[in-house]
């Protein structure tokens, strides 16, 4: 009962289960944020299962670089990426910018830690991670802005350049001996043997994925929640504009709180509330344990692991009751049918607006 083992192999298992219902989704209805979901929740198990072999059989040079690949690149980035598509055409890009703005701070933030530890950043290397953050948070910004249905294809342009860049990296750079790192205490992976040069590239993807699904699931919550609108700001003026209104969310959000908690109680809250805020939390656990990881804290890694998938698949089941019918997943088997609701949009792994 090595918890080293069963719970990568739990949260692997998992992971390929629920892909397996939102691919299925996405063969139904076609929209795009499920494929996306369905992509992400593949990378999930995939690295997971890569730490459950690690653990079983031992590591290597090649399940470590497909470790790193998946997950320090992967699952975070292309989640968020399905929440950017489901809440296209709304002011989220503005969020999204503003995300890859912090990614890239954080960037450089990082290159200053690592060059205090003896292991510097090369100059070009800051340069293009600084160009590529900020030149992409502004683009994101004016789309939205002026042509927000380019929004999500944008990002997803970026993403898989992105992707490609990291991919080539990470399969050819040179590793020393014995080809993979591991926390000496905890024997739970990090990124260590990886040079600097190739680490500061994650933050952009994981930083920004993960505020993309984490914050998109409360603004979704916002969206079907009992609103109760303290703070109204009506300004036209840009930037200040949107920075506005973002705090008005954040407050409004709060202020609903007590009549969500009200209509919970009388059974007419809209289901999509607590499966995106399920969703919310899911998506910020992990995103918190793997930020301790890169800080040397590692014993909550794996556990941080699959409580994130947990709590997003339960999000997912309190979701799925706005379905009419709940069918053997690829087939036209029904194994149960429910009486469909006022509303036919099913939200998936998330729920959003348009």
């Amino acid at each position: 009962m090595n918890p080293n083992i069963v719970l990568p192999f739990l949260s692997s298992a998992l992971s390929f289960l629920f892909a397996i219902l939102v691919a299925d989704q996405w063969i139904r209805r076609r929209q795009p944020y499920q494929l996306v979901w369905t992509i992400g929740l593949l990378w999930y198990g995939i690295s997971a299962g890569t730490e459950f072999l690690g653990g079983l059989l031992g590591w290597s040079e090649p399940l470590y670089r497909t470790w790193y690949l998946v997950g320090a690149f992967g699952v975070a980035a292309y989640l968020g990426l399905g929440t950017v598509f489901l809440l296209n055409r709304t002011r989220f890009g503005y969020f999204v910018a503003f995300s890859l703005f912090l990614a890239g701070l954080f960037s450089y933030l990082t290159t200053i830690k690592y060059a205090d530890q003896g292991e510097p950043v090369s100059g070009g290397v800051t340069l293009a991670v600084l160009t590529f953050t900020w030149g992409g948070a502004v683009l994101v910004a004016l789309l939205t802005a002026f042509a927000r249905r380019w929004v999500a294809p944008a990002v997803a342009a970026l993403l898989v350049v992105a992707s490609v860049i990291a991919a080539v990296l990470v399969l050819r750079v040179p590793l020393p001996a014995p080809g993979y790192a591991l926390d000496p205490v905890t024997h739970v992976p990090v990124g260590s043997a990886f040079p600097s040069d190739l680490r500061i590239l994650t933050p952009p993807f994981n930083i920004t994925g993960a505020f993309a699904l984490v914050f998109g699931a409360v603004y979704s919550a916002y969206i079907f929640m009992p609103k109760t609108r303290l703070l109204r700001i009506g300004t036209g003026i840009p930037v200040v504009g949107q920075l506005g209104r973002a705090v008005a969310v954040v407050v409004n959000v709060f202020a609903s709180i007590p009549g969500a908690v009200r209509a919970y109680r009388a059974g007419t809250l809209n289901s999509r509330v607590p499966a995106t805020l399920l969703i919310a939390i899911g998506g910020f656990i992990p995103g918190w344990t793997s930020g301790l990881n890169r800080f040397g804290i590692t014993w909550s890694f794996f556990l941080g692991e699959f409580l994130g998938v947990v709590f997003i698949f339960l999000g997912f089941l309190v979701s799925i009751e706005v379905f009419s019918d709940v069918r053997l997943p690829f087939t036209r088997v029904v194994l149960a049918r429910r009486e469909r609701p006022a509303s036919n949009e099913a939200p998936g792994v998330g729920a959003g607006g348009r």
